[in-house]
């Protein structure tokens, strides 16, 4: 599909582009594919699925991710070592050079939406000098297929996607060659030196976390779907690897999204058209859906191994990057919802891996303690994930996603509680990590042990069921659970040495209370409840 390129002229005039090159403005996804293979940027897959190679940048950047300082926003602005301050000057200089360097190149469109509520979603348009940039923006935000609605699509934000643009750290003002810069004045975030795509997706997050809020709309780091209808549904806080995408793609409910969602006065809206999940040892026996979207067409996966000569791909293959992922449309997964949203969440599941073995697969927060956790956003990172560690590390992510929240961590967590309580919401903890001892001793907990928790949690089951309290950290544990064997509810007793248990544990609370005087967690739990 191509429109007024006329129009498209203009608006790339206006940006400093002006010796153009050939455009392409709004392809349809299969049209993006097949120019993309034409131009080497990645390997059609035997059964479908283009494959494309980032390395040696396989995952984001945050080092090299930065936020314009300028007076509209710079009160604003949470600032510190995530977002980290850009000057206005260097930001000219920068913007400047990307565009001529993509003088004369042959550029690629994508008009979209981010937001499935016309109320809060923002027009974004995407210049990239790849196909596969304009394919992932098309597959990740929410595409404009209507030719009326094309010629007049009015771009609110734009990105400039330059891949192949190295920037220089004395010229420009960047930590490296890869910079990952939004401008909230100009309304412009720029891209360069890293083909992680990612980096666009993620970029367009942190800009609507940095809107919505200022309007009083929860902006989350969440997963979401509803069970018979758009009023039960539900919302699963937690940080990559916890099992948010994996955990909402539920045959029995409808899908609204996998990852970044706003919650209204209306309900929870997707802020995608599409889905980035992990495929790394991804099976089709515990995970159908998500594993069928990889042998389809329209699929893109980054950083999977596949044959060249066969064609065949091995998701079990981690040599390029344990960070393996495939990009999909939603409407790839059997129950979604086309509109992307659904109504006010009865259950909030907070979803953690904990490495150490020692917190209860499932339990019932109180009102302060799911402000507590939200605060401290705890996970574990294991042995081999990346370089240095050797052993489980408690990771601390403020809001399950602080290298995406732009404002100050209060802000999100005083709009959660407000909206917690209004709804009358049930909060529970779920641990898809360790049990039976720490990584490397005790067993992953069994996927389908935590289907059967999430489903119990979402019908309602354990809502009646006793509780125990731990007497470590505080949380109500049920006694029993359909479907789960009762003896690994309580985490102390799947350990045959419980005294080294509970020491483990103390270690774990140590950390979390360290964590949370770092971030004057009392303060702000005490402000928000």
């Amino acid at each position: 599909m191509q429109q007024d390129q006329k129009k498209i002229i203009d608006f790339l005039n206006t940006l400093g582009i002006k010796d153009l090159g050939s455009l392409y403005a709004n392809l349809s996804s299969t049209a993006l594919i097949e120019e993309a293979a034409k131009r080497k940027e990645g390997i059609l897959s035997k059964y479908g699925p283009i494959v494309i190679n980032t390395a040696p940048y396989t995952g984001r950047s945050p080092k090299d991710r930065f936020i314009v300082k300028e007076p509209t926003s710079s009160d604003k602005i949470g600032w510190g070592k995530i977002n980290q301050p850009f000057e206005e000057s260097k930001f000219e200089i920068l913007k400047k050079d990307v565009c001529e360097y993509l003088q004369k190149k042959d550029l690629f469109i994508k008009d979209c939406y981010v937001g499935a509520d016309e109320r809060y979603r923002i027009n974004v348009r995407v210049v990239s000098e790849r196909a596969i940039g304009a394919f992932f923006a098309g597959t990740m935000f929410i595409p404009e297929n209507d030719l009326k609605k094309l010629e007049g699509f009015n771009p609110e934000f734009k990105i400039i996607h330059a891949p192949g643009f190295k920037a220089d750290p004395k010229t420009h003002g960047t930590n490296s060659n890869v910079f990952v810069i939004l401008n909230f004045k100009d309304k412009i975030v720029l891209i360069g030196g890293t083909s992680y795509a990612g980096e666009m997706k993620k970029s367009m997050f942190s800009v609507m976390n940095y809107l919505l809020p200022q309007k009083g709309v929860m902006s989350m780091h969440a997963s979401a779907n509803y069970g018979k209808d758009e009023n039960d549904a539900a919302i699963f806080f937690g940080l990559s690897g916890t099992g948010k995408t994996t955990l909402s793609a539920d045959p029995e409910r409808t899908l609204i999204g996998d990852d970044e969602h706003g919650w209204s006065d209306k309900g929870v809206f997707n802020f995608e058209g599409g889905c980035y999940a992990k495929v790394i040892k991804l099976s089709e026996k515990s995970e159908p859906e998500i594993y069928s979207t990889t042998r389809r067409s329209g699929t893109m996966l980054e950083n999977v191994v596949i044959d060249p000569v066969t064609k065949e791909v091995n998701l079990d293959d981690e040599s390029i990057t344990e960070n393996t992922r495939a990009s999909y449309p939603v409407s790839f997964i059997p129950n979604m919802t086309l509109k992307g949203t659904g109504g006010h969440p009865k259950n909030i599941i907070m979803l953690t891996c904990d490495a150490f073995g020692v917190l209860p697969p499932v339990s019932k927060l109180t009102h302060e303690q799911a402000m507590y956790h939200f605060i401290c956003g705890y996970t574990a990172k294991v042995a081999g994930t990346e370089r240095g560690i050797t052993e489980p590390t408690a990771t601390f992510s403020p809001c399950f996603g602080a290298p995406f929240m732009v404002l100050p961590p209060t802000v999100y967590a005083k709009l959660l509680g407000e909206k917690i309580k209004n709804h009358n919401v049930d909060v529970w903890l779920i641990n898809t990590g360790w049990s039976g001892g720490p990584y490397g001793t005790g067993n992953r907990m069994k996927l389908s042990y935590t289907r059967e928790m999430v489903k119990a949690v979402l019908n309602g089951s354990l809502k009646s069921v006793q509780t125990k309290t731990d007497p470590i950290f505080g949380v109500k544990i049920p006694v029993s659970c359909p479907g789960v064997p009762t003896e690994i509810l309580n985490p102390k007793e799947t350990w045959k040495d419980k005294s080294v248990y509970d020491k483990k544990a103390k270690e774990l609370l140590d950390m979390f209370e360290k964590n949370f005087k770092e971030y004057s967690g009392e303060i702000l739990v005490k402000a928000v409840v």
